[in-house]
């Protein structure tokens, strides 16, 4: 259950609707068990009454038995209204907080989880919390409060009812309750770490579609993921069968308790001490009070499932970043000169070096580009500068500060990435440009897309700037996607530019496209260029050749030996 505690810190600005809901709940609960029982009350003591011949004063038992069915119609509406409104506003908080915790991690501390992984962590685990709100934490507050009342009702009308009730009552709501949680901590834990699988799955066997396709591998992933549904499906049916056996259970345990109130309350009516009518009030009141109890069960047998998404959760939000933020404001260079001074870094379980001494210094306005072989340090500059990484040596700086002096977001403002990895969100065209600049204009993102040479491409598409890319920008080709980089990077108006292979898996025409829409973006500002093509190198001020994060090579492009230049930058 120590999972559970830090959860309800996070529930305080949530906790009138709680509140709010428990009561409404309990009301509720209350006016079905004063209706059943009531009716039993009023049914049989108008009978009596009729057989011998007296007159009953039946407006207020009818009113009673009237106000209580329209208290518990509404009540059960009310519930649902509440329960779900807190649900949700809490199931959202739980979100915004988790991936607030998420984004100072990437990427350094996310690279060994899945995808698939971390979406069902922020999905379906996160989504598994509310069981603790609407199936645990209420179910357990009306159960004690209702259990509380019930027991001195029965004990207004004799010690050995009230006694007898508990009994049983603290039997279907606590001996049956922690039956189940102890039968149900496995399978939940299991059935946590099945449904990541099967997303995680699923997901790779959606994006790697072609590729399956290609290597005949298709057939295999279907028979994992049906592996994985069919473990799924098992663990679940576990649970099923055992949430039947806990109902009955219920079932058994107010039936057998109605048998004994019986056999304790008819001699007391026999001598007199209970009324008729009190018989089938305490009858149909004690069937009627389980009601109370009858949740209890099944929510501590998916209190494992819980558990289980919790430890999923707090696994990531209690991991330190590998970048420690300053204490301090951020500061405010005049200049955005970029230096590399003796850097070296290497990755966490790498067997060498990623990048070993390097010297790398980039003026304000200059052009540089670093070539060479793939694992040749490159991206790791990149990694750093953006301060992803920390380097283990060294120390970079920008317009004269380290930048561990910067705060991450504060840093990252100075600078835009235009990558062979772009990125396009599940959203409109113009959404995915206002993420440089939500506040831009549409005379802006125009203008932006005309240097990027794409305006022409979005204005002839039926919706233009609405039109909607799917999901990865599915619906653009791959020039398409780097001109919309291109038009972000252009609406950031960042000092700093870099470029990590921008025109990595293009055909020549559209290199030389992007190329032109990139010597436009790179006027002016300071602009480091990732490359093993020759493409953008005539643009550039000096080379930066590395090899197995080692430099190897220093100077403009006339000064790096051809033989060099025909192994490291192939057409």
């Amino acid at each position: 259950m120590n999972e559970l505690r830090p959860l309800w810190r996070l529930f305080r600005p949530y906790r009138g609707w709680m509140l709010f809901g428990t009561l409404v709940a309990l009301l509720t609960l209350l006016a079905n068990v004063a209706l059943m029982a009531a009716a039993g009350w009023f049914l049989t003591a108008m009978a009596t009454a009729g057989a011998a011949g007296v007159t009953i004063n039946y407006f207020t038992p009818a009113a009673l038995i009237r106000g209580s069915a329209i208290l518990r119609t509404v009540g059960r509406y009310g519930e649902r209204l509440i329960n779900h409104e807190a649900t949700f506003r809490l199931i959202a908080g739980l979100r915004v907080w988790f991936y607030r915790h998420l984004e100072p991690l990437a990427p350094a501390r996310l690279q060994q989880y899945h995808s698939g992984d971390l979406l069902s962590r922020i999905r379906a685990d996160i989504d598994a919390l509310d069981t603790l709100y609407v199936r645990v934490l209420i179910p357990l507050a009306v159960a004690g409060l209702s259990l509380l009342l019930f027991t001195g009702f029965l004990l207004f009308h004799h010690p050995v009812l009230a006694l007898t009730g508990l009994g049983f009552w603290l039997l279907a709501g606590v001996g049956l309750p922690l039956w189940s949680q102890v039968r149900g901590r496995e399978p939940g834990r299991r059935i946590a770490a099945d449904e990541a699988a099967l997303r995680a799955a699923v997901i790779d066997g959606v994006q790697g579609l072609a590729e399956l396709g290609v290597y005949g591998a298709a057939e295999h992933q279907a028979q994992r993921i049906a592996t994985l549904s069919r473990d799924l499906i098992a663990e679940q049916g576990r649970l099923s069968s055992d949430q039947g056996l806990t109902q009955a259970g219920v079932g058994l345990c107010a039936n057998l308790s109605l048998w004994l109130l019986l056999w304790i309350a008819i001699p007391l009516v026999d001598d007199g001490r209970l009324m008729p009518p009190h018989l089938a009030m305490l009858a149909l009141f004690t069937l009627a009070s389980f009601e109370s109890v009858a949740p209890l069960a099944p929510a501590f047998q998916m209190l494992g499932r819980t558990q289980a998404a919790a430890r999923r959760l707090f696994a990531i939000v209690d991991t330190k970043p590998a970048v420690s933020e300053p204490s301090a404001p951020s500061p405010r260079p005049e200049r955005f000169d970029i230096e590399f001074r003796d850097v070296s870094f290497t990755y966490p379980g790498a067997s060498r070096p990623a990048l070993s001494g390097i010297r790398l210094a980039v003026p304000q306005g200059g052009r540089v580009a670093v070539i060479g072989a793939t694992g040749s340090g490159k991206s790791t500059l990149f990694n750093l500068l953006l301060r992803f990484w920390t380097p283990d040596a060294g120390s970079i700086h920008l317009g004269g500060y380290d930048i561990l002096d910067f705060h991450g977001d504060d840093l990252r403002r100075s600078i835009a990435v235009v990558s062979q990895h772009t990125h396009l969100f599940a959203a409109s065209i113009r959404e995915n440009l206002r993420i440089a600049a939500p506040e831009a204009s549409q005379e802006a993102l125009e203008s932006a897309c005309r240097v990027a040479q794409i305006h022409d491409f979005i204005a002839g598409l039926p919706e233009g700037y609405d039109t909607w890319v799917g999901e990865t920008g599915v619906r653009l080709s791959g020039g398409q996607g780097r001109r919309i980089a291109v038009a972000r990077a252009l609406l950031k108006d960042a000092p700093i530019l870099l470029l990590d292979e921008p025109t990595e898996g293009l055909d020549a025409d559209t290199e030389r496209e992007l190329m032109r829409a990139l010597d436009t973006l790179m006027v002016g500002r300071t602009v480091l260029l990732i490359t093993h093509r020759p493409a953008g190198l005539d643009w550039v001020d000096q080379v930066l050749v590395l090899d197995q994060g080692r430099e190897l090579a220093r100077g403009d492009v006339s000064v790096i030996p051809s033989a060099l230049q025909t192994h490291l930058l192939p057409l």
